[in-house]
């Protein structure tokens, strides 16, 4: 048993150390053989093969006759899984993949604080206004400002009580870990940042899903219009 949990931990840290060097793209678009990249990670050739393996079936990978592995586009990568969540928002984001978070935050976010407004049960509720008291006193240039936020849209989603939204929170986490730093150096935006998140408190305490929804959308709409002006991509579309 403690060999089998040492070479899952292997696995797991060769894992790391591909998806570091594919975002990083250190390797181009094929990978090295797996003999060259079993001595690179000084890891037998089995342990490598698994690890290969997982990545592959997260979509990120593809084997091909004659070519070798090829590392396929990050927008094939199997978002849904949460461990390629966290790798895809390690790499530089580019506008386009911006707008795609941004658009997805668009069609969860709104609707789970619609939901709890509805559905949050009184520890939900208070729940949310503790991140949002704690976010409130953290300026963006401050230690721990990013998890306040974070915890903060969390636990809204988790008051939706949608076990699918639920399911999405690590994309939402890794939107916010991506946009915050664009965005954190205009105090004034930080001051909207607080309201807005306040009308989003407030509108659920009063369980006003309507209110708690359109809150919601202004909160991303307010970042996206930043992050679009300083990196120049289209604003998403909302229907």
């Amino acid at each position: 048993m403690e060999q089998a949990n040492k070479d899952r931990s292997l696995v797991s840290k060769v894992m790391d150390g591909l998806v570091t060097g594919i975002v990083e793209e250190k390797y181009g678009a094929i990978l090295p053989p797996q003999d060259v990249l079993s001595k690179e990670f000084d890891v037998s050739r089995t342990v490598m093969r698994e690890a290969l393996s997982m990545l592959l079936a997260r979509d990120m990978l593809d084997v091909r006759p004659k070519i070798g592995t090829r590392i396929r586009p990050m927008s094939d990568w199997r978002m849904i899984d949460e461990d390629v969540v966290n790798w895809r928002f390690r790499a530089k984001p580019d506008p386009l993949f911006l707008r795609d978070v941004i658009e997805f935050r668009i069609l969860i976010e709104p609707r789970a604080s619609a939901q709890a407004a509805t559905r949050g049960s009184v520890a939900d509720v208070a729940a949310i206004r503790e991140a949002f008291e704690a976010f409130r006193q953290i300026r963006p240039s401050e230690p721990g400002y990013q998890e306040a936020d974070e915890l903060f849209h969390e636990r809204v989603v988790v008051a939706s009580g949608n076990q699918f939204f639920m399911q999405m929170a690590a994309i939402i986490r890794g939107a916010l870990s991506t946009v915050n730093p664009i965005v954190k150096g205009n105090d004034g935006l930080w001051e909207t940042a607080v309201e807005s998140h306040r009308r989003v408190v407030e509108a659920i305490e009063r369980h006003d899903p309507k209110e708690a929804e359109r809150a919601s959308l202004a909160m991303i709409d307010y970042t996206a219009e930043e992050v679009s002006g300083k990196l120049s991509a289209e604003p998403p579309a909302r229907g």
